[in-house]
């Protein structure tokens, strides 16, 4: 099993999601190869909440990554989920064109990448 995979799988299981039950783990890797992990942690406001992606990126980034590359999501569902939109355009502005790799727990995997499935991003050419 690729090991971004594996990590997002691990990262799952930490998910605050006492209120979906939707529990996800995402995980990123840079250029030199670190990986950087996120899980969703749900807030009763859920307006507050914040999804795994989002966290692995805020991570990878206050911890001095500067090219992420590869991007794995994890959740519990019968196909592979991708990213919602908030995190489309997150993983757009701090990752670019880079490969996704979308898995559920039962081992099914896609792989695609940002532009696929965020095919007209905003970004900072617009400003």
């Amino acid at each position: 099993m690729d090991n971004l995979i594996q990590a997002a799988l691990e990262v799952r299981k930490l998910a605050h999601a006492p209120f979906s039950r939707f529990k996800v783990g995402a995980a990123i890797e840079d250029e030199k190869g670190r990986v950087f992990t996120g899980c969703n942690v749900e807030n009763a406001t859920y307006g507050l909440t914040i999804c795994a992606e989002r966290v692995a990126v805020f991570k990878a980034i206050s911890e001095g990554a500067a090219k992420l590359k590869r991007v794995a999501v994890v959740a519990d569902t019968d196909d592979p989920t991708p990213p919602c939109g908030a995190c489309r355009q997150i993983l757009w502005e701090f990752c670019g064109d880079a490969e996704l790799i979308m898995a559920n727990l039962a081992g099914k995997q896609e792989t695609t990448t940002i532009k696929q499935i965020f095919p007209r991003p905003f970004d900072a050419s617009f400003l």
